[in-house]
């Protein structure tokens, strides 16, 4: 059977950037999260008490919010080559460092400048994949990128618990292994996005003519389509209340995906466990999720519905972390965490694919900024907030339920939003039935 050119070039652009972006975010995931892991052995090492690593660990994201926009708004002007390539490998060297770590000072000080090294790269990556694929194929194209945060923990989780046990070799720790030898592939794949990465697909020679033609054409009639309707100023892309909403959406869903990243192989360690079978039963939930944040992004593609796809994984996750906070048994606490996992990996791709419906050009480029650096600013508040609570009362129970509560938080906004954008009949509004 003979592909029609839509067939032949998504396969070729996918094939092209979508395995690679993976990487990179691969990368990113493991090194932004591994402080978890490092907690098994450092938090004793250095003297640090759940509240100074919670904050610690969330402080990342106060430099990711400060950046972000900048950052963003930097690579729609120079492109991804050379901004992505910058900011792998000034990432890979701040998180070098944190293996030189030796009190809260420098510990507060090197998480927060990680976050500024790293700022732009995941709202540049959603920005990119807006300038090649079509609308109604960018959920699922999404979901596939972002599958690298879960495959990350899978992956990741036993390679960092093997990497503690290096734990003496040439007078060093295992956590500073760790962190030393996770960072090392950031800085590599830094300098090879200069060679490989392309900015636009005007530039893509490695497409034919027809098919660039047919991209380019593609494309511009789309941004033509919502060329009345979509905002496109700077200004619009910060200040739209759907923006704003967003935003607070994000908040949750950050809240929990780094309550799971920097808590889970703690809590999992509670149960008496090694730090191997730390490692090995934290890949479970990720594995899961994998398959079903791909399923449900397919789902949304498929009916092109976004909120309630958001709003059924976001209560599902919350679901998840309610459980989470009530079992103490290994099987419990397992099953949970893939509860929660599977509503927080699902949430994003829709979520993500909201945005570029109302925005465009640099009005995208600052509102996807905002909205992820506004929301990650629960990567913040759900980490910290689970330290702290866990100080005071000794259990991690109420931590979980409180981030539990944000998730719900973040339902009931889609769900006005939804009602919102009904209401107004906006020609471009939030939630679509196919286009």
């Amino acid at each position: 059977m003979t592909c029609t050119i839509e067939q032949r070039v998504m396969r070729k652009i996918t094939l092209r950037i979508v395995p690679f972006i993976m990487l990179l975010y691969f990368i990113a995931f493991l090194d932004r999260v591994n402080i978890g892991f490092a907690a098994l052995t450092m938090n004793a090492d250095l003297g640090f008490s759940p509240a100074v690593f919670g904050f610690g660990a969330g402080i990342f994201f106060l430099g990711y919010f400060l950046f972000e926009v900048p950052s963003n708004l930097i690579l729609h002007k120079v492109g991804a080559r050379i901004w992505i390539a910058r900011v792998m490998i000034t990432w890979g060297l701040v998180s070098g460092g944190m293996a030189f770590v030796q009190g809260t000072t420098s510990f507060y000080t090197l998480r927060f400048l990680l976050g500024v090294a790293e700022a732009g790269f995941f709202p540049g990556i959603i920005l990119y994949l807006s300038y090649w694929f079509p609308a109604q194929k960018r959920a699922q194209v999404t979901a596939i990128f972002m599958a690298a945060a879960p495959i990350s923990t899978a992956l990741g989780s036993p390679i960092s618990a093997a990497l503690l046990e290096m734990h003496g070799m040439m007078g060093f720790a295992g956590w500073q292994w760790m962190f030393v030898l996770e960072a090392v592939p950031a800085v590599i794949l830094g300098v090879v996005v200069l060679f490989w990465l392309t900015d636009r697909p005007e530039k893509a020679k490695w497409l034919s003519e027809e098919e660039r033609g047919w991209l380019i054409g593609t494309l511009q009639r789309e941004q033509a389509a919502k060329q009345a309707t979509a905002q496109h100023s700077v200004w619009k892309g910060l200040l739209d209340k759907r923006v704003l909403a967003l935003s607070l959406v994000y908040f949750g869903t950050s809240a929990g995906l780094y309550t799971l990243g920097i808590w889970s192989p703690q809590i999992i360690k509670t149960l008496g466990v090694s730090s191997m079978t730390v490692g090995l039963l934290n890949a479970i939930p990720a594995v899961i999720a994998v398959v079903a944040m791909v399923l449900w992004a397919r789902h949304s593609d498929k009916t092109g519905e976004r909120s309630w796809h958001v709003i059924a994984a976001c209560i599902v996750a919350a679901a998840g972390l309610f459980m989470a906070g009530s079992t103490a048994s290994i099987v419990g606490v397992i099953l949970a965490l893939t509860i929660v996992n599977c509503g927080i990996s699902a949430s994003k791709p829709p979520l993500w694919s909201m945005p570029t419906l109302f925005l465009s050009g640099s009005a995208a480029a600052a509102g996807i900024a905002t909205i992820n650096s506004l929301g990650n600013l629960g990567g913040f508040v759900g980490p910290f907030m689970i330290g702290l609570i866990k100080q005071h009362t000794g259990s991690y129970t109420w931590g979980l339920w409180f981030v539990a509560a944000l998730l719900i938080l973040s339902s009931l906004v889609v769900l006005w939003l939804s009602a919102s954008s009904r209401k107004t009949q906006t020609s471009e509004p939030l939630v679509q039935s196919k286009h």
